[in-house]
């Protein structure tokens, strides 16, 4: 590898052992074994390299879940897959806690975090109606996919502040049973 791609991976690294806020030029430069001026030349600041890096790990984390959340388990089974990778990845949801803060000062940020909500919106969708996500229809990215991700984000922050109460599969798939008998109404 080179130092680009040492870098990349170094922030990677440092991203989940220190979080975004707390990783230094310093920092990610060491994990490299490169110079600290090697970022502004490569990357062109530490943001640039640490939104980068994180955006890979989020992709990685989106290509995971594809494998995890098999349709065949039900949704039972889905939601214990995805709690389970909570706990699992926790580093990871820190930082893009972290990423989405630093988003709402930064339009440029904001805009990539936009687009891969939507792409996350549809992946999920895909999932959830076992289509490959080119024949998603824009109404299940709008609806299915949406609320899917509005879960996810929400039960994401439930695990990250209370672990030891974090919801469990079936209480989520109980709530969504009374919410949707409450619309009934």
């Amino acid at each position: 590898m080179g130092n680009r791609e040492d870098l990349f991976a170094a922030a990677k690294r440092c991203l989940l052992e220190k979080g975004y806020d707390r990783s230094s030029v310093r920092d990610i430069a060491s994990a490299a074994g490169v110079n600290m001026a090697a970022i502004g030349y490569h990357y062109g600041s530490r943001e640039k390299l640490l939104n980068q890096a994180l955006f890979a790990l989020l992709d990685e984390w989106g290509d995971a879940m594809g494998r995890v959340l098999d349709p065949d388990v039900g949704l039972v089974g889905m939601w214990e897959n995805l709690l389970g990778r909570f706990a699992g990845d926790q580093a990871l949801w820190l930082a893009s806690v972290e990423l989405f803060l630093q988003a709402q000062r930064r339009p440029d940020l904001r805009d990539q975090l936009a687009q891969g909500t939507r792409e996350g919106r549809r992946g999920m969708a895909a999932i959830l109606e076992n289509v490959p996500e080119d024949e998603v229809p824009e109404r299940a990215v709008r609806t299915v996919g949406m609320v899917q991700m509005a879960l996810m984000s929400g039960l994401m922050i439930q695990s990250l502040s209370d672990p030891d109460n974090a919801p469990t599969a079936a209480e989520v798939l109980e709530g969504l049973r009374a919410l949707a008998a409450l619309a009934e109404k």
